[in-house]
């Protein structure tokens, strides 16, 4: 049963027009997101429904008695004793965590920060039990408390609920419609915000598929008419040049003029019964990170550097540079160096001889196997410790983005996996405007859809990424050169991991060669003693020569395939 019907709304400012055409039900109980791009109407359509502004042209059915609250985005509180002393208030405010809100002087609301004004406001409006709420970006300002206790009310409000947000795991948990405005135009679809995504996916492919068939077929038809048009040209040329065939290619002429406009006609027809307009493809919203000023600079730079614990060498006269920007894989046998040179890129290990260069601008963020050193009674908010909007934001978008459920947010650390625990510490390096990530192993606590996850994350950041890890594929995605330990050394090399192997594997050194064909040679040998016995008897004196010659050969073959590594 609908609550409020709307038809064939328009609304203009100015030339601009806003929304156009738009009709909808609202029914009781509905719970709706309406979501767009900034500028999309999504305001402008609250205060229509909310009786705020009226319609340039179209209907909006409401019964008069209905109480609506609204909240807008910006909150201007204003004293109101009438209603702001009422024990529906007060409970509410309380819920909130505004406890004391009953002994404070009229001065104190005069200086209320943005969250108490925000909670002040959805006191107000729960205390006048609405038949409509709608709720224009509820969730800013709010701390956690006020966001569990929103969610909480709107499970149990017995009403109609319409939310303007950009924070979609809050719609995904209170939304089970979603009204989307796009170029004045609204789309409704059934479901959360997740599955508004995937089906506004589909529809988006259906319309691309319907217009490429069509496309092709006006392709088609439009080829045809070419055809015609090109033969009807000549038999016109043919009446002028020709006297005594006039009436002949007249009539020809006439008919091929004839089929090009009916198949005009036809087409037109067509395409006017049957058009599918190109669906406008979505603009991509990347997570953006802080740019960094240093792109293209030298910010690490080694020169003859060597590292010797005790009698023990792990590299030596080793000459390598990183970039602002670049992506590094940092590769090598287990104790060769490698948490050792990441040691001494952050300071905490000294050289042994050489030099070590490093900006000292540089703003560093390290990542170590060990997650374990995290405050465990804290939330993963209280944990990364921020206050702005719209850092929060970038965290949620974050932790999302690498698999962690909203619901994860506000439990202790110590209740979440060490995969989780590791999201934390990475989104705490993401947002923090780092220049350097150096990431020591940092899918170890992942399973293999967050690690993909993560890898998609991570590939946003603009600066500079130094990666330790045993997981081919995410390093030889993310990493497009290398830092290589080998032979003592540290060696800087232009390629990926998938190329540094196949490297490996082409190349033959000189030594290498020289034992490959004498391997051959002995195979071609122990090949020509074999067939020189299966001619001879055993009892034969050159039967047992041969023999002894083919034990020989093949001890010889085994040693040079030992050497080999084969």
């Amino acid at each position: 049963m609908f609550i409020l019907q709307a038809r064939n709304l328009k609304k203009h400012f100015g030339e601009k027009p806003v929304l156009e055409d738009l009709s909808f039900d609202l029914n009781k109980n509905d719970r709706i997101g309406l979501v767009g791009a900034n500028g999309a109407g999504k305001t402008t359509l609250a205060n229509l429904i909310y009786g705020d502004i009226e319609p340039d042209q179209g209907t909006i059915n409401r019964n008069p008695q209905m109480r609506i609250g609204y909240l807008l985005q910006s909150v201007d509180y204003t004293v109101n004793d009438d209603n702001q002393l009422s024990a529906e208030f007060l409970e509410r405010a309380s819920e909130l965590g505004l406890k004391k809100v009953h002994s404070w002087q009229e001065e104190r609301f005069s200086h209320l920060s943005g969250g108490e004004k925000l909670k002040i406001a959805l006191a107000q409006i729960w205390a006048t039990n609405p038949d409509i709420l709608i709720l224009d970006e509820p969730t800013n300002h709010l701390d956690f408390q006020g966001v569990n206790w929103l969610m909480n009310q709107l499970q149990e409000f017995n009403g109609t609920v319409i939310l303007i947000s950009h924070d979609r795991y809050f719609l995904d948990k209170t939304i089970t419609k979603v009204f989307e405005l796009d170029l004045g135009k609204l789309t409704i679809y059934n479901g959360n915000y997740s599955t508004y995504r995937i089906e506004k996916q589909k529809r988006y492919e259906d319309q691309l598929h319907q217009y490429d068939v069509q496309q092709k077929y006006k392709a088609r038809v439009e080829g045809q008419m070419a055809q015609l048009q090109q033969w009807a040209g000549k038999a016109h040329r043919t009446m002028r040049d020709q006297e005594g065939f006039k009436e002949y290619h007249g009539v020809k002429a006439k008919k091929l003029d004839n089929a090009i406009n009916s198949k005009m006609k036809r087409l037109n027809q067509e395409l006017e019964k049957n058009k599918v307009d190109k669906p406008i493809e979505e603009k991509k919203v990347r997570f953006q990170f802080e740019a960094s000023k240093k792109r293209g600079k030298r910010i690490v730079e080694a020169k003859s550097l060597s590292k010797t614990f005790s009698n023990r060498m792990l590299f030596k006269e080793s000459h390598f540079y990183v970039n602002h920007g670049e992506r590094i894989g940092i590769i090598g046998p287990n104790g060769s160096g490698k948490t050792t040179l990441l040691n001494m890129l952050l300071g905490n290990e000294t050289i042994t001889s050489g030099e070590l260069s490093i900006s000292a601008s540089l703003n560093i963020a390290y990542l170590s196997q060990d997650v374990a050193d995290m405050p465990i009674s804290q939330t993963a908010i209280e944990a990364l410790n921020l206050s702005e909007k719209d850092k929060l934001f970038q965290a949620r978008t974050t932790l999302a983005n690498m698999g962690m459920k909203a619901d994860k947010l506000t439990q202790p650390i110590g209740t979440l996996s060490l995969g989780e625990r590791t999201r934390i510490k990475l989104t705490n390096m993401l947002l923090c405007e780092n220049d350097l990530l150096i990431l020591d192993e940092p899918t170890n606590h992942l399973d293999l859809a967050s690690r993909e996850q993560l890898e998609e994350t991570i590939s946003k950041f603009p600066g500079t990424i130094l990666i330790v890890s045993h997981d081919y594929y995410f390093i030889n995605k993310l990493c497009n050169k290398l830092l290589v330990i080998e032979d003592r050394k540290i060696k800087r090399l232009e390629m990926n991991l998938e190329q540094y192997e196949l490297k490996k594997k082409q190349q033959i050194t000189p030594d290498k060669q020289l034992l490959e064909e004498e391997l051959l040679r002995v195979n071609t040998e122990i090949s020509a003693v074999l067939g020189e016995l299966s001619l001879l008897s055993p009892e034969s004196e050159k039967y047992k020569e041969l023999d002894a010659s083919f034990l020989s050969l093949t001890k010889n073959k085994q040693d040079l395939m030992n050497r080999l590594g084969n």
